[in-house]
């Protein structure tokens, strides 16, 4: 058999494999690092077969690696594999940070190292998993697999007394709602008859899912919220603070916002095209407030970790009113920017725990100072921060401007206002930011310096920081690399699906080109 058709089988189960492995060795020296750090870096080696292989002038829409086998008879349930321009560059963006999480593990975690390895590899699982699955039973398996390892993983690593209390917190917000995405799915089984999304999506597009309008409406509900809480999207955040003060660092570079953004716009804008434009105009205020929101409070923080999870609010609340604009230039945008807000995420993540390990404190009033002793902490710090609020240049900065010109392009009552809104959150990012900097970095000499010896970044830690500030500079200027891909995802879900009750695009002789008039705008942004 083509190993294209047992990749996407491999890069799930590798890890698994190792997390296997790693149960059986003994927990000895730096034996639990190394291994991890093989089997992480074997998988991302894997992923790297997804973007040479695809087929980037196929046919919008379709799935590639596609693996499609029976597994149970009644009800009617496919280990059905597959990824698309949406999927594709989450699962290499999935494989990278994996082994830069163990890298910057090595002497974060000094104890329990076999379950933190172990728990790390099959988060890892659950997320590929999600992110390959197009059978709702397969994807509700590894949906609800991913509450387990990172909700222990809080639990035991957290660094004070309030670790068990935020892991309940993130466990309860998750998986509450995910039983009605439970209910809804099984309801969608009894009117259809599948499971496949697919089909589902084929259905939808003909209103043929149930004639039922209410009851499609709650079941789009339940969907759409239990993807809203793990984002989070405003205002139901409440698990986010706590689970990322408390959580170590490898499992907080994963924590918030892939797996559920991901999950709307498969499922969701897959499965219910017509009510995601209907609640259109709620997620988008609820995206803009969230920006303002999440800027604001950061701005006010003086603990580290409590300024990067709100940053963390707005800058998932950005794609989300990105992608609800329902435009090219607006999902393409939001698909690109959770790439970028997953990297300097990521790499913030990496830089404040980094900080810890030297001085044992988040709080910013202790520090002051670092710039003359620590040159390059100083400099991954501003170089991060700069992707963060959007320089130019950078990564960040071509997702932002996607998502606020397809915002200005929507049709969504009050989208002037709402995107000037969002606009506002950007010179807050850059405040709250660059205010850490200068507080951290450039003030002057704090207790924590003044008392305390710490070496600059050795070897490891560059290796682990170098590969995102690379990427930082190569998405930033070479963003069509990854928009090959993520247009044939972006293009039909946002260019040619018409509303209920629209006149749907049609080409003759006379207008031959009416559907690719309507995308040329978006195209002409970009």
């Amino acid at each position: 058999m083509n190993i294209d058709h047992s990749i996407l089988t491999l890069i799930v189960f590798v890890p698994l494999a190792g997390a296997l492995l790693l149960a059986f060795l003994p927990d000895r020296g730096k034996t639990m690092q190394w291994s991890a750090l093989a089997v992480t870096l074997f998988t991302f080696l894997l992923t790297l077969h997804l973007p040479f292989r695809y087929s980037y002038a196929s046919q919008p829409g379709t799935f590639q690696f596609e693996q499609n086998l029976p597994w149970i008879a009644s009800p009617v349930i496919h280990y059905h594999v597959g990824v698309d321009g949406l999927s594709m560059w989450l699962m290499v963006l999935t494989g990278l940070l994996a082994p830069l999480g163990v890298l910057i593990s090595w002497r974060a975690i000094d104890s329990r190292k076999k379950l933190f390895y172990i728990l790390f590899l099959l988060q890892q699982v659950a997320m590929m998993g999600i992110f390959v699955s197009l059978d709702l039973f397969l994807y509700y398996g590894f949906w609800e697999m991913s509450l387990v390892p990172m909700t222990i993983l809080i639990a035991t690593f957290g660094h004070s007394d309030g670790r068990r209390r935020a892991a309940i917190k993130y466990f309860l917000y998750a998986f509450i709602p995910s039983g009605l995405l439970l209910v809804a799915m099984l309801w969608l089984y009894a009117q259809t008859g599948t499971f496949d999304l697919p089909t589902l999506a084929a259905l939808a597009a003909q209103h043929a899912i149930s004639p039922n309008a209410a009851a499609l409406g709650f079941a789009s509900l339940a969907f759409l919220l239990a993807f809203a809480v793990k984002v989070p999207v405003f205002p139901l955040h409440g698990w986010l603070v706590d689970a990322i003060v408390e959580a170590p660092t490898a499992a907080v570079m994963v924590l918030a916002g892939k797996t559920a953004l991901y999950s709307m716009l498969r499922f969701s804008f897959a499965i219910f095209p017509d009510q995601m434009r209907h609640i259109a105009p709620v997620m988008i205020a609820l995206g803009a407030i969230g920006i303002v929101y999440g800027g604001l409070l950061a701005l006010v923080q003086n603990h580290l970790k409590k300024l990067a999870a709100y940053s963390t609010l707005g800058q998932l609340s950005f794609i989300v009113l990105g992608i609800f604009t329902f435009t090219i230039a607006g999902v393409d945008g939001g698909v690109y920017q959770i790439l970028n807000e997953s990297l300097a995420g990521a790499a913030f993540f990496m830089l404040l725990g980094l900080l810890f390990e030297r001085y044992g404190t988040y709080n910013m009033r202790e520090y002051g100072g670092l710039a003359a002793k620590l040159p390059w902490m100083v400099t991954m710090f501003v170089i991060t921060t700069l992707s963060i609020i959007g320089l130019p240049m950078l990564n960040s900065f071509v997702g932002e401007f996607l998502i606020l010109s397809g915002s200005m392009q929507s049709n969504t009552a009050h989208h002037h206002f709402w995107t000037a809104l969002a606009t506002v959150g950007v010179i807050l990012s850059a405040a709250y930011m660059l205010t850490m900097i200068q507080r951290v970095f450039y003030c002057g000499l704090g207790p924590k310096p003044e008392n305390v010896i710490a070496p600059d970044l050795d070897a490891r830690e560059h290796l682990a920081l170098w590969p995102l500030v690379a990427l930082f500079l190569i998405m930033g200027i070479a963003s069509p690399i990854w928009m090959r891909a993520i247009d044939t995802y972006g293009a039909p879900a946002a260019g040619f699906r018409a509303p209920v009750g629209a006149a749907v695009p049609s080409c003759d002789d006379a207008h031959p080109c009416r559907v690719e008039l309507t995308m040329v705008p978006a195209k002409e942004v970009r």
